[in-house]
């Protein structure tokens, strides 16, 4: 292929259905990712991806950042809090402040479940230092397997989750024809000090440290796999010198949400992300099969 880039075999069968009115799209459920930052002695930080094992149901050997689905309980209010309030978050993020704090929890939530990194502290101005006890272990794998909730979790250890660490990147809501639809909110963050990342995902076989611009050029060499919002963030994160510079760049992200849009046109399905051409497709009628999204 061209390009590492990641289309189900399915998809020109459900974007006919979508066109023709005989698919239903299924509501997007609430997400959140990390593009987690690590600064280098030069040539501009890293960032922290997995690679998802290829017996995944969905996007089986692409990488990907830390992240997942918001746990129902994301939404209580009994978070120890720091940073900008959830008034300001529900701003930012297009939502009211209940979903503004599960988005933000799921966010720190799942970059402590699949990177072992936890962003949050003993007090709103600091940040746990090492994290790979096995007590630490334990707590992550009962989180994980939702046998503690978040809430309890930090409760328990006196934490404060620290939402001042993160910024808030770009949104990608899941296109209509797909049969698993995510509405991910991306965020940006830096590897606390003291802290290391570790393959701690059951969804992933194997994690990297890469620079945004290298990643980008094994994907147009088509030696990585990703899905279109994640080699669309690595190339707006490839300009910046270090991870602090890219979280600062992030309140001035755009957060409009992005959604493929699938029309027929001239005997073809087209494919088509706003605001991203590279992705644009062209899928004649009749065609079956990924090799020829």
């Amino acid at each position: 292929m061209a390009n590492g880039q990641w289309f189900p075999q399915d998809w020109p069968e459900r974007i006919r259905a979508l066109t023709d009115g005989t698919l239903t799209p299924v509501a997007p459920k609430r997400a959140a990712t990390v593009m987690l930052l690590k600064d280098t002695d030069g040539g501009g930080p890293v960032v922290h991806m997995l690679r998802r094992r290829a017996s995944m149901a969905f996007a089986g050997g692409a990488y990907a950042y830390p992240g997942g689905g918001v746990d129902p309980r994301d939404d209580d209010l009994q978070f120890r809090w720091a940073g900008p309030t959830r008034a300001w978050w529900a701003e930012r993020l297009g939502v009211d402040e209940t979903a503004a704090q599960a988005i933000v929890c799921a966010a720190v939530r799942e970059t402590y479940e699949e990177a072992g990194v936890l962003l949050a502290g003993p007090t709103p101005d600091s940040v746990v230092g090492d994290t790979t006890g096995a007590d630490w272990e334990a707590d992550r794998a009962a989180v994980a397997a939702r046998d503690l909730s978040f809430a309890e979790f930090l409760d328990r250890r006196g934490l404060v989750l620290r939402s001042d660490l993160l910024g808030a990147w770009t949104r990608w809501i899941t296109p209509e024809f797909e049969p698993r639809r995510y509405d991910t909110w991306f965020f940006v963050a830096a590897l606390p000090a003291g802290q290391r990342t570790r393959n701690a995902s059951t969804e992933a076989d194997r994690t990297v440290w890469i620079r945004p611009s290298d990643a980008a050029a094994s994907y147009d060499k088509g030696e990585l796999l990703m899905m279109p919002p994640t080699i669309a963030t690595l190339r707006r994160l490839a300009p910046y010198a270090t991870a602090a510079e890219a979280l600062a760049a992030a309140a001035d992200r755009d957060l409009t949400p992005v959604l493929a849009e699938a029309r027929l046109e001239d005997g073809e399905v087209v494919l088509s992300w706003p605001g991203h051409d590279e992705f644009t497709k062209h899928i004649p009628i009749g065609t079956t099969g990924a090799g020829s999204v």
